[in-house]
């Protein structure tokens, strides 16, 4: 099972480098043009992941930076006020973002049996 889904996400992965002779511009007209890849508009389901330092304080999103530093929205303000020291960064996240419990097998497995058709 674990096989199946690493092959799966070895397939998707290769897809996306495959390289065409057609060439875009920079325009949404050329950009809506291209044709989507027949894995992604035949699937049922995909999983899209997105993981980094922001899951550290697992509050939000990967916007976290920019809800907290750029926007200083209140919620995410507060949120470190209650929980950080106040002269903490989020560079200071870096060296908690140990990923000690992944566990890549066991992704696929799930991945796998929930019948996604793109990781």
């Amino acid at each position: 099972m674990a096989a199946a889904g690493a092959a799966l996400c070895l397939l998707t992965l290769c897809s996306l480098c495959f390289v065409g002779e057609t060439s875009y511009q920079p325009t949404w007209e050329s950009l809506d043009s291209r044709p989507l890849p027949a894995w992604y508009d035949e699937a049922k389901l995909g999983i899209f992941i997105h993981w980094g330092v922001f899951s550290v304080p697992s509050f939000r999103s990967e916007w976290f930076w920019q809800d907290w530093k750029g926007a200083k929205d209140k919620d995410v303000v507060d949120f470190m006020a209650a929980n950080y020291k106040p002269d903490f960064t989020y560079a200071d996240f870096g060296p908690q973002f140990t990923a000690e419990f992944y566990d890549p097998n066991r992704w696929a497995d799930i991945f796998n049996a929930s019948g996604a058709g793109y990781i």
